[in-house]
């Protein structure tokens, strides 16, 4: 049967975008996970995973186990996952039996772990996360140095795999002296680590914005979400990027477009009213067109009067209210749409797009928010 609409992933653009981001890196030696969290910022993990393992990635992030449950599933090439957020009490067993990795960002976390790894007889792959100045989650000072006690005590049950700690808001250089005492704290941190006898360990601090922003947090690894799939984490981090380069567009390229079709064609005469209540009423002979699409599929009724989708070529706008199920544009004057033609959510259509970006703006959303709001319910498919 077939959906309403539909999501494409775009393998050449994906490819691109790690080509940036390794050529951004520089040192081969650092290691790129793919941040998949938020169902993979709303790509789909089962789709987005293989996908990325094909374009060279053998590292996933995720927030919880269930995403890390997902991922494993999901993957083809036996990945390293790393949890960096919430584990359930009775998910604990199934993390460290299947080798996946996860922060530890309080002495309890670290505990269960021991715990549970006794249990099972399999080590826990434990990275120490610190905390530098988010004031999240994250160990501090003292409480850091009692989890390498434990550790060093027990090294049959825990496998020191990482030190790691979250930024502030490196895309904002609002946020610049904040970011600049975390960085210090971090190396702090890690000295600490270091004077207690442990090495081998990776290191890792940088997001996207990060990488761009500051090199010297790129360490070992770095933890990759917006960029990878085609986004800058913010409009600064670009324009930042940009200076002193004679570019004329963007080298990353968005992995994702949102389609589809026209489901019906219908003439509307002057002074009539389009869609529920009276919020749009025809000053002129319309024709409009039907798309079986809503706000229960991810197209917000905050779009109502004022999104704008594709067809054929041409941008055209959400006339009236938007429904659960359907939304109406404005096809006068655009000859030849008929029901199943083609229509651009998201994405490119002849010389015209509709970004992420404009459809946030006309919903009053971030990035971030849209994507991973996309329903999971809508198929999912690769496209070369």
């Amino acid at each position: 049967m077939n959906a309403t609409s539909h999501i494409e992933l775009s393998k050449k653009n994906l490819q691109k975008n790690y080509a940036f981001i390794r050529k951004l890196l520089g040192k081969k030696s650092v290691r790129i996970s793919s941040v998949v969290k938020g169902n993979a910022y709303g790509h789909g993990i089962e789709i987005f995973v293989p996908l990325a393992e094909a374009c060279g990635i053998d590292h996933f992030c995720v927030f919880s186990d269930d995403e890390a449950y997902r991922v494993y599933h999901a993957a083809k090439k036996h990945p390293d996952i790393l949890i960096m957020g919430d584990i359930a009490a009775n998910a604990i067993d199934w993390v460290i039996q299947h080798h996946i990795g996860f922060f530890c960002f309080s002495i309890e976390r670290l505990q269960d772990a021991l715990n549970a790894a006794k249990k099972s007889g399999i080590p826990a792959r434990v990275h120490l996360e610190v905390e530098t100045g988010l004031n999240r989650t994250g160990l501090n000072e003292s409480e850091l140095k009692k989890a390498l006690m434990i550790i060093e005590e027990n090294p049959e049950h825990l496998k020191m795999e990482g030190l790691c700690s979250h930024l502030a808001g490196a895309e904002s250089i609002a946020n610049y002296l904040r970011i600049k005492k975390q960085r210090s704290k971090f190396k702090r941190m890690d000295e600490i680590v270091r004077k207690a006898g442990f090495d081998n360990y990776c290191r890792h601090l940088a997001c996207s914005a990060a990488l761009v922003r500051y090199a010297d947090t790129r360490l070992d690894m770095v933890r990759v979400g917006i960029m990878q799939y085609g986004f800058w984490p913010s409009p600064e981090i670009f324009i930042e990027y940009c200076g002193g380069r004679a570019l004329r567009t963007s080298p990353l390229k968005r992995v994702i477009s949102w389609k589809t079709r026209v489901m019906n064609v219908k003439q509307v005469q002057t002074g009539e009213y389009i869609g529920y209540g009276t919020s749009y009423i025809a000053h002129q002979d319309m024709c409009i067109a039907v798309l079986p699409v809503g706000y229960s599929h991810g197209f917000f009724r905050s779009l109502s009067n004022k999104g704008r989708v594709l067809i054929k070529g041409e941008r055209v706008p959400v006339v009236g209210i938007v429904n659960m199920n359907g939304t109406t544009v404005d096809i006068s004057g655009i000859n030849g749409i008929k029901p199943g033609d083609e229509v651009v959510i998201i994405g490119i259509q002849g010389e015209l797009e509709i970004t992420v970006a404009s459809f946030g703006e006309y919903s009053n959303q971030l990035n971030y928010e849209l994507l991973t709001r996309l329903p999971e319910h809508i198929p999912r498919h690769v496209v070369e």
